[in-house]
């Protein structure tokens, strides 16, 4: 990445400027709108602190917003996102390195100098007025930010509650492939905010317990489910105590350091709260578990169809009475073409399975 004194110079002078009279980008924007990307809602569910990263990531995801309008002061915009983006990887590239654990560091320092070209290359396509060059490596630079910020994570946050100690969990993310009879789909598996469902899915993906299995509910614009083994049995029976394995139903909502178990929002009088994890994006996966019941999930999992019209984020009925466990990160438009009948072929857990621990 060039970083001549004049350019760094340019870059501080706007950058400061932007940093002190707030976000443009933000301001001129309506608010309150709900996260509606799978990857944006991961990034900002890490349990991490890096203001500087953040910073970033919150201007870069903020131009989501300008890029379609047609008025002529968007590259102003986006022109300022980029310039903000340069300043913040080149005056804060020390602090966001200390932030990572010595052991990933040198990986963080390759990953930081990539983002610095990136960042820089958006410039100039916000520079040349070029939408699609600017769509693909604002995607790039997020994706590069949340790699980074995934390094900051050290360890596990908080600690589960002693009932749950013969439970799998997940002790950090996981990415799996699913193949189904129409294509393929990458989803990342979060256990930093669900790890006993997040675990109970990987134990059972690694365990080869999906494959083969159809998909038994398929409901325009709301779910498709899977995960019902073939027999009398609706959900994975422990060889070990011959009973059906449950997972209590676990949700974390952003002002608690650890989740809520077998808890409705509903129960705990928390009717306008968004969990951590919520079903705003298409590919939502949840763990399903019986209408008499929140804690007699097995192995039933379903992926939220969402729809912004028809199930717009944080109005609809699977929020708080319903665990989310992950998103679809590649893929998602193949899952409204899946229906009754169709199957996954296998799900392979491709990155993480080290992050699975059978039990406490």
């Amino acid at each position: 990445m060039p970083n001549t004194p004049l350019l760094t110079s340019l870059i501080t002078v706007l950058a400061v400027l932007l940093l002190n009279w707030g976000d443009p980008v933000l301001a001129a924007l309506p608010t309150g709108s709900a996260v509606t990307d799978g990857a944006a809602i991961l990034r900002n569910a890490l349990p991490i602190e890096q203001k500087d990263l953040r910073k970033m990531q919150d201007t870069l995801e903020a131009t989501s917003k300008v890029v379609g309008s047609s008025k002529g002061n968007r590259w102003v915009a986006l022109n300022e996102a980029a310039a903000s983006s340069q300043y913040l990887v080149i005056t804060r590239k020390k602090s966001i390195l200390e932030a990572i654990p010595e052991a990933s560091r040198e990986e963080g320092e390759a990953l930081l100098e990539s983002l610095g070209e990136t960042v820089q290359a958006l410039g100039d396509e916000a520079s040349n007025q070029n939408i699609d060059g600017f769509i693909d490596l604002r995607r790039k630079s997020l994706k590069q930010i949340g790699d980074l910020e995934a390094l900051l994570v050290n360890d596990f946050p908080y600690t589960i509650p002693e009932e749950f100690n013969s439970l799998p969990r997940l002790l950090g993310r996981a990415t799996v492939s699913i193949k189904t009879t129409k294509g393929n789909i990458n989803a990342v598996i979060d256990g930093y905010n669900a790890p006993l469902t997040a675990g109970a899915f990987v134990d059972l993906a690694l365990k080869g317990f999906y494959d083969g299995l159809p998909f038994t509910r398929a409901e325009d614009n709301y779910v498709l489910q899977s995960g019902d083994p073939t027999g009398p049995e609706s959900g994975y029976i422990d060889p070990t105590t011959k009973k059906e394995r449950q997972v209590p139903l676990e949700i974390r909502i952003p002002e608690e350091a650890t989740p809520f178990y077998n808890q409705t929002f509903e129960d705990i009088g928390l009717y306008k709260a968004t969990p951590v994890l919520p079903f705003a994006a298409l590919g939502t996966l949840g763990w399903a578990h019986s209408d008499q019941a929140i804690d007699d999930g097995s192995s039933q999992f379903f992926l939220f169809l969402y729809d912004a019209e028809l199930t717009p984020a944080g109005l609809n009925l699977v929020d708080g009475r319903n665990a989310a466990f992950g998103y679809v990160v590649e893929g998602s438009d193949l899952l409204k073409k899946l229906e009754v009948g169709d199957q996954i072929l296998s799900i392979k857990v491709v990155d993480g399975a080290d992050r699975l621990k059978p039990h406490a």
